[in-house]
């Protein structure tokens, strides 16, 4: 793996699951870590498993659902490491019913966390990595994003939004050395996956070629690699993490 050794990151959702080893991923290679979430006891826990490694985290409180909480937590982080290179968009929620029977706030509350707040943090981070004439954006979005999902009209057209907005922001920041991309998880086992059925399990393992689950370090090795100098010459592009699920 490339070194980030001197870059600054931050990641969203840090305190558990894909965020969690995205940031741990990061800092292996050297990145020093922002880590944020509303749960800051677990976010403690994530920069104490960093430290102990030998790297450097900090945790930060931030509601991605809060336009004020953005800003704020985006300039703290900013005045306390000095910049943001490395943004990693992951933060996010679910509110599954079928369309019919959805209410407003569920469609508004997943747009407002999955969409909106990653809008909102990356241009509350773009300035720092204009100045610096170096960047990378990754959008962590979904296969449901590019497949659709019964029941998760809201929450695929959340992940949908966020490949269209790498798309737009990577052409607008190529100039400046800014990659934005995003990577697409299939089915992991997180967290939020966890409270699925037995059926719903296997009505996913039944969609997916290599007959298994995925894992956040995969999620987060991919991450790694997208932010690394590696992938410099890669913009606009979405990264199919799903072992099969979906084929582009």
């Amino acid at each position: 793996m490339d070194s980030l050794a001197g870059r600054i990151a931050l990641v969203t959702g840090a305190s558990q699951g894909i965020g969690r080893a995205c940031a741990l991923a990061l800092a292996a290679a050297g990145a020093q870590v922002a880590l944020a979430a509303r749960n800051t006891d677990k976010l403690a826990e994530v920069a104490a498993e960093i430290e102990a490694a030998g790297g450097v985290a900090k945790a930060f409180a931030l509601d991605i659902s809060s336009e004020e909480s953005i800003k704020a937590g985006a300039k703290e982080v900013i005045e306390h490491f000095g910049r943001v290179e490395i943004l990693v968009n992951n933060a996010g929620i679910t509110r599954d019913i079928l369309s019919m029977r959805m209410k407003r706030k569920d469609w508004d509350d997943v747009l407002t966390t999955n969409l909106t707040g990653a809008f909102l943090l990356t241009q509350a981070c773009m300035s720092s990595m204009l100045k610096g004439r170096w960047g990378r954006i990754i959008n962590i979005t979904s296969v449901v994003g590019e497949t659709g999902q019964a029941g998760q009209a809201n929450y695929a057209a959340s992940k949908a939004g966020l490949i269209g907005l790498t798309k737009s922001l990577a052409r607008e920041l190529a100039s400046r050395t800014i990659t934005v991309n995003a990577v697409a998880p299939g089915y992991i086992e997180t967290p939020m996956t966890a409270v699925l059925t037995d059926e719903q399990r296997m009505a996913m393992m039944g969609q997916v070629p290599l007959a298994r689950p995925g894992t956040d370090k995969e999620i987060a090795a991919a991450v790694a690699f997208l932010a690394s100098e590696s992938a410099a010459y890669i913009t606009g592009h979405t990264l199919d993490v799903n072992g099969g699920m979906y084929m582009n």
